[in-house]
């Protein structure tokens, strides 16, 4: 139950939070080769992870919630218009301070934009082991950077926004999914676009609450990227928790990473092949967008394609349209982004038309078997435990709708008509 109470001058959000016994469902950067800085081995068992009890809503694994109507006062009045990280649900931060203090996260300060917008970490080799910046092209195992050979992944990100309807229109009428990457508040401020996308059996995944560059954020404002978002995807598609996020511009490092991971479970998606559409209409021209997607359209098949693309634009909606025949007539096989060979798209459902699985088994806390990089983080980094303040990569420039006028404290206050009562009922079959 989600309830805010207001004093004269106080406001304090109580989020409630029954901790569930669950079990999750089995299951890179820009160009499509290794960068120097490879980290050895994996950190982390794959996929087991109970993320899930953060944001169930009651403690009956057989039962479902009712919540909020999609695009309702009540659902928009329970989420903040911007970054918000005094109000975090106590789950979240437990979790974090958990994995902080079994070592689980690096202690690596956050990164500082240079002029051209890479970022810097000190004495750090951005590729070394003790950073692993995906921005230079390191590559930690288990992120995603290209697909199987033959696959063409489909995938947008930055939506929900006006120009999403036509692009939702078009995979329709060809019986084609996609995963998007939302904004957490583009999905506030177009709630209806959202619904379509999930309603016509789309994948939902993660891209962050406002769409920072991660590494420049500390680890309470990454909790609050990742979490808000999670927690808005989870109550507005009847309860599936996201498996994948894709970091905005790229932006990654080992501290990012594995509060991503540990906290949440996911799993970073990055892109083999830059479409540049991000830079339409202004900076780019649609010819020059669609001779590159012609290009590795018609290329070598393997590695398979993970374009980076968008529904940013009208222009760039257009450049996919005018793309998916010659897809289609080269012989891809185009599967929807989270749902590449391997993988489902959510942590607790297998679609978004497939039915939410309850727990099957038991899960007594944390059950991660990762451990921290080998190799020592420099004295010079600053603590991994929760701090505050904190912005990298080729896709410069991505929009972000920030529609809403409403400060945080007016989020707080209307919190009062609009809390959000959860109705337990049957849910699972």
């Amino acid at each position: 139950m989600m309830i805010c109470h207001i004093g004269a001058l106080t406001a304090t959000l109580i989020l409630a939070l029954p901790l569930v016994q669950a079990v999750i469902l089995p299951s890179k950067r820009s160009e499509g080769h290794s960068g120097p800085g490879n980290l050895q081995g994996n950190w982390y068992h794959p996929e087991d992870h109970p993320a899930h009890r953060l944001f169930k809503r009651q403690s009956n694994p057989t039962d479902g919630v009712t919540y909020s109507p999609v695009g309702s006062a009540q659902w928009t009045s329970a989420y903040p218009p911007g970054r918000d990280t005094t109000h975090l649900p106590q789950e979240w931060l437990n979790a974090l301070n958990a994995s902080v203090a079994a070592g689980k996260i690096p202690n690596l300060s956050p990164s500082v934009n240079n002029a051209q917008g890479l970022p810097k970490y000190g004495s750090l080799s951005p590729t070394s082991s003790q950073v692993c910046s995906s921005t230079y092209q390191c590559k930690i195992p288990g992120d995603i950077w290209a697909a199987p050979t033959g696959y063409l992944a489909c995938g947008f990100d930055d939506g929900p926004l006006p120009p999403s309807p036509k692009l939702y229109q078009f995979l329709k009428q060809n019986n084609q999914q996609a995963t998007h990457f939302f904004i957490g508040i583009n999905i506030l401020s177009y709630p209806n676009e959202f619904l379509t996308a999930f309603q016509n059996g789309d994948d939902i995944a993660v891209h962050t609450w406002t769409h920072p560059y991660m590494t420049t954020l500390t680890n309470i404002e990454i909790l609050a990227e990742l979490g808000w978002t999670m927690e808005l995807i989870h109550n507005s598609t009847g309860g599936r928790l996201p498996r994948f996020w894709r970091p905005p511009y790229g932006d990654s490092d080992v501290r990012v990473h594995a509060i991503a991971k540990e906290v949440f479970g996911l799993t970073a998606i990055f892109w083999n092949q830059d479409s540049s559409d991000w830079e339409l209409p202004n900076q780019i021209s649609l010819s020059k967008v669609n001779a590159s997607l012609t290009k590795w359209i018609t290329g070598p098949k393997s590695p398979g394609l993970i374009i980076l693309e968008h529904e940013l634009s009208e222009q760039s909606v257009a450049a996919f349209i005018s793309a998916y025949p010659l897809m289609k007539a080269n012989g891809w096989n185009i599967t929807s982004t989270a749902q590449l060979p391997g993988n489902v798209p959510y942590q607790n459902a297998d679609s978004s038309t497939s039915p939410v699985t309850p727990a099957n088994g038991v899960i007594v806390g944390d059950v991660n078997t990762s451990v921290a990089p080998t190799t020592t983080p420099s004295s010079s980094g600053s603590s991994a435990s929760p701090s505050s303040s904190g912005n990298s990569s080729s896709k410069k420039g991505s929009g972000v709708a920030l529609q809403s006028s409403l400060g945080i404290l007016s989020w707080i206050v209307s919190g009062v008509a609009g809390a959000v009562i959860l109705n337990v009922v049957p849910m699972f079959v």
